[in-house]
Protein backbone atom coordinates (compact mmCIF):
# COMPACT_ATOMS: atom_id res chain seq x y z
CA UNK A 1 0.00 0.00 0.00
CA UNK A 2 1.21 3.54 -0.90
CA UNK A 3 -0.04 6.70 0.39
CA UNK A 4 -0.48 9.52 -2.51
CA UNK A 5 -1.78 12.73 -2.85
CA UNK A 6 -1.35 15.48 -5.98
CA UNK A 7 -0.10 18.81 -5.63
CA UNK A 8 1.70 21.96 -7.07
CA UNK A 9 5.26 21.99 -5.56
CA UNK A 10 6.60 25.43 -4.78
CA UNK A 11 9.45 27.48 -5.73
CA UNK A 12 12.34 27.19 -3.28
CA UNK A 13 12.63 31.14 -3.42
CA UNK A 14 8.94 31.01 -2.07
CA UNK A 15 9.18 28.07 0.63
CA UNK A 16 12.14 30.19 2.11
CA UNK A 17 9.79 33.01 2.96
CA UNK A 18 6.88 30.88 4.22
CA UNK A 19 9.53 29.63 6.64
CA UNK A 20 10.54 32.97 8.12
CA UNK A 21 6.90 33.16 8.75
CA UNK A 22 7.48 30.22 11.27
CA UNK A 23 7.18 31.24 14.58
CA UNK A 24 5.58 32.50 17.47
CA UNK A 25 3.04 30.19 18.46
CA UNK A 26 3.67 27.18 21.39
CA UNK A 27 2.10 24.15 20.48
CA UNK A 28 2.99 24.66 16.61
CA UNK A 29 4.55 21.24 14.61
CA UNK A 30 6.10 23.52 11.59
CA UNK A 31 6.46 21.78 8.86
CA UNK A 32 9.82 21.39 6.93
CA UNK A 33 10.46 23.92 4.16
CA UNK A 34 10.74 20.91 1.73
CA UNK A 35 7.64 19.64 2.66
CA UNK A 36 5.54 22.84 1.62
CA UNK A 37 2.98 22.52 -1.14
CA UNK A 38 -0.23 22.83 -2.48
CA UNK A 39 -2.48 19.87 -2.70
CA UNK A 40 -4.35 19.71 -5.23
CA UNK A 41 -6.14 16.18 -4.19
CA UNK A 42 -5.29 13.63 -1.52
CA UNK A 43 -5.94 10.17 -2.31
CA UNK A 44 -5.09 8.36 0.88
CA UNK A 45 -3.49 4.58 0.80
CA UNK A 46 -4.03 2.90 -2.57
CA UNK A 47 -2.53 -0.56 -3.61
CA UNK A 48 -0.06 -0.83 -6.86
CA UNK A 49 -2.79 -1.42 -9.26
CA UNK A 50 -4.66 1.75 -8.18
CA UNK A 51 -1.31 3.86 -8.12
CA UNK A 52 -0.64 2.60 -11.57
CA UNK A 53 -3.98 3.64 -12.78
CA UNK A 54 -4.04 7.69 -11.23
CA UNK A 55 -0.70 8.00 -13.08
CA UNK A 56 -2.83 7.01 -15.92
CA UNK A 57 -5.37 9.84 -15.03
CA UNK A 58 -3.04 12.26 -14.45
CA UNK A 59 -0.93 11.79 -16.93
CA UNK A 60 -4.19 11.86 -19.38
CA UNK A 61 -5.11 15.75 -17.69
CA UNK A 62 -4.68 18.57 -20.16
CA UNK A 63 -4.56 21.74 -19.03
CA UNK A 64 -2.92 25.50 -19.58
CA UNK A 65 0.01 26.57 -17.10
CA UNK A 66 -0.38 29.46 -14.76
CA UNK A 67 0.63 32.31 -12.29
CA UNK A 68 -0.25 31.61 -8.58
CA UNK A 69 -0.09 33.97 -5.51
CA UNK A 70 0.43 33.06 -2.28
CA UNK A 71 -1.42 35.44 0.04
CA UNK A 72 -2.90 35.73 3.79
CA UNK A 73 -2.94 33.51 6.67
CA UNK A 74 -5.61 31.73 8.28
CA UNK A 75 -6.10 28.90 10.38
CA UNK A 76 -8.52 25.00 10.20
CA UNK A 77 -10.26 24.49 13.50
CA UNK A 78 -12.28 27.87 14.62
CA UNK A 79 -12.02 27.74 18.50
CA UNK A 80 -9.43 25.17 18.92
CA UNK A 81 -7.20 25.58 15.96
CA UNK A 82 -5.05 22.62 14.77
CA UNK A 83 -3.43 23.62 11.73
CA UNK A 84 -1.63 27.21 9.98
CA UNK A 85 -1.46 28.12 6.70
CA UNK A 86 -0.99 30.80 3.82
CA UNK A 87 -4.13 30.86 1.33
CA UNK A 88 -4.05 31.66 -2.32
CA UNK A 89 -5.01 34.25 -4.12
CA UNK A 90 -8.49 34.17 -6.00
CA UNK A 91 -7.72 31.71 -9.55
CA UNK A 92 -9.60 30.36 -11.35
CA UNK A 93 -7.06 28.19 -13.56
CA UNK A 94 -6.38 26.61 -10.53
CA UNK A 95 -9.82 25.67 -9.16
CA UNK A 96 -10.00 24.57 -12.87
CA UNK A 97 -6.59 22.19 -12.79
CA UNK A 98 -8.40 20.76 -9.32
CA UNK A 99 -11.57 20.01 -10.61
CA UNK A 100 -10.21 18.18 -13.46
CA UNK A 101 -7.83 16.21 -10.68
CA UNK A 102 -11.15 15.51 -8.88
CA UNK A 103 -13.06 14.45 -12.15
CA UNK A 104 -10.51 12.10 -13.87
CA UNK A 105 -9.88 10.51 -10.27
CA UNK A 106 -13.74 10.02 -9.44
CA UNK A 107 -14.31 8.50 -13.24
CA UNK A 108 -11.66 5.76 -12.37
CA UNK A 109 -13.77 4.84 -9.08
CA UNK A 110 -11.61 6.40 -6.06
CA UNK A 111 -14.72 8.40 -4.30
CA UNK A 112 -15.31 11.89 -4.12
CA UNK A 113 -13.67 14.43 -1.62
CA UNK A 114 -16.30 15.49 0.50
CA UNK A 115 -14.91 18.79 1.41
CA UNK A 116 -14.96 21.74 -0.29
CA UNK A 117 -11.71 22.69 -2.24
CA UNK A 118 -9.98 25.26 -0.19
CA UNK A 119 -5.98 25.55 -1.86
CA UNK A 120 -3.41 26.27 0.95
CA UNK A 121 0.03 25.51 1.96
CA UNK A 122 0.42 24.40 5.49
CA UNK A 123 2.80 26.30 8.13
CA UNK A 124 2.13 24.27 11.06
CA UNK A 125 0.24 21.68 12.86
CA UNK A 126 -1.44 22.91 16.67
CA UNK A 127 -1.79 21.03 19.61
CA UNK A 128 -2.91 22.97 22.86
CA UNK A 129 -1.86 26.10 21.07
CA UNK A 130 -3.28 28.98 22.86
CA UNK A 131 -5.62 30.60 21.11
CA UNK A 132 -4.14 34.34 21.63
CA UNK A 133 -0.91 33.31 19.85
CA UNK A 134 -2.62 31.76 16.66
CA UNK A 135 -4.60 35.45 16.68
CA UNK A 136 -1.26 36.65 16.79
CA UNK A 137 0.41 34.82 14.26
CA UNK A 138 -3.15 35.81 11.70
CA UNK A 139 -2.75 39.62 12.64
CA UNK A 140 0.70 39.24 11.79
CA UNK A 141 0.67 37.47 8.71
CA UNK A 142 -2.40 38.81 6.87
CA UNK A 143 -1.23 40.68 4.31
CA UNK A 144 1.61 38.44 3.35
CA UNK A 145 1.78 38.12 -0.30
CA UNK A 146 4.30 35.23 -2.59
CA UNK A 147 4.17 37.63 -5.53
CA UNK A 148 3.22 35.57 -8.75
CA UNK A 149 5.02 32.62 -9.50
CA UNK A 150 4.83 30.06 -12.35
CA UNK A 151 2.76 27.19 -12.37
CA UNK A 152 4.13 24.66 -15.40
CA UNK A 153 3.11 21.62 -13.37
CA UNK A 154 1.50 19.13 -10.70
CA UNK A 155 3.20 16.06 -8.80
CA UNK A 156 2.11 12.59 -7.63
CA UNK A 157 3.63 12.90 -3.92
CA UNK A 158 4.07 9.31 -1.50
CA UNK A 159 3.87 10.61 1.97
CA UNK A 160 5.81 8.13 4.30
CA UNK A 161 5.64 8.13 7.96
CA UNK A 162 8.60 8.74 10.38
CA UNK A 163 9.69 9.55 13.65
CA UNK A 164 10.50 13.28 12.50
CA UNK A 165 6.74 13.21 10.91
CA UNK A 166 5.64 13.09 7.46
CA UNK A 167 8.25 12.28 4.58
CA UNK A 168 7.19 13.22 1.23
CA UNK A 169 8.44 11.54 -2.23
CA UNK A 170 7.93 12.67 -5.33
CA UNK A 171 6.86 9.61 -7.64
CA UNK A 172 5.67 11.50 -10.87
CA UNK A 173 5.41 15.13 -12.28
CA UNK A 174 3.13 15.97 -15.00
CA UNK A 175 3.37 18.90 -17.41
CA UNK A 176 0.59 21.70 -17.90
CA UNK A 177 0.46 23.22 -21.37
CA UNK A 178 2.51 26.28 -22.31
Amino acid sequence: MIRLFAAIEIPGTVRTRLSFLQGGVPGARWSPAENMHLTLRFIGEVDEATANDIDDVLSGLHAPAFELTLKGAGEFGGRDPHALWVGVAPNEALMRLAAKVESGLQRMGLQAETRKYAPHVTLARLRDAPIAKVREFLAAHALFDSGPFAVSGFTLFSSHGSSNGSLYRPERRYALSA
